[in-house]
């Protein structure tokens, strides 16, 4: 918890330096759904994709006139997940269910457009998330990462000034997780998130 707070204190210092007086603030919740996929390097296991939830808190800084800004926020993210794998001729189902605490940090272009722009505005992002590790290890075999990093691509629509719906493709950079064998890591199973997220937000 320590090291998030580090990490958002960074965050509003930053921007409050390189962000122009001018430039507009705007805070609130943010909702979604995300669908998940853990990205196996070996065949002989099978993760589906899953569908979780997400939720939490939004920041964006907009530069007026180019629509050039950062938003930021604070999520919780449920990622559920199924493992499968044959063991002795008979097929072995694991729940892979994670929480994480994610700090998503976007570069966002505001495309303006004219006579309209007041109702609907699309925009793009782009930026890393680091995701914390909340939950407890579930599968004996299994061995998770404490930070899961990856980036994102995303786009989106802006209405009224207020309410933007976005949906992002993210790529997990290091491996979220890596299979054991009687408590010695297997550095040849190992997984990175691959996911969607879908979200909601309310900005004031």
């Amino acid at each position: 918890m320590k090291t998030i707070k580090t990490l958002l204190l960074a965050i509003v210092m930053v921007a409050g330096f390189s962000v122009p007086a001018a430039a507009q603030f705007h805070i609130g919740p943010r909702v979604g759904i995300t669908v998940n996929q853990l990205h196996l390097n070996d065949k002989v296991f099978d993760a589906e994709n899953r569908t979780g939830f997400t939720g939490g808190l939004m920041a964006e800084f907009t530069v007026p006139i180019i629509g050039i800004g950062l938003d930021a926020s604070v999520m919780y993210v449920r990622r559920e997940g199924v493992n499968k794998y044959v063991e002795a001729g008979e097929v072995i189902v694991d729940k892979n269910n994670r929480n994480y605490i994610g700090v998503p940090i976007n570069l966002k272009w505001k495309i303006g457009i004219p006579a309209v722009g007041h109702i609907v505005t699309p925009f793009l992002t782009t930026g890393p998330e680091f995701d914390f590790l909340c939950s407890k290890q579930t599968i004996e075999d299994m061995k998770r990462k404490k930070c899961d990093v990856s980036w994102n691509f995303g786009l989106g629509v802006e209405l009224l000034k207020h309410v933007q719906v976005a949906a992002s493709y993210g790529f997990g950079i290091n491996n979220a997780v890596k299979y054991v064998d009687s408590g010695v890591t297997t550095t040849d199973v190992k997984g990175k998130d691959r996911f969607w997220t879908i979200t909601a937000a309310y900005l004031f």
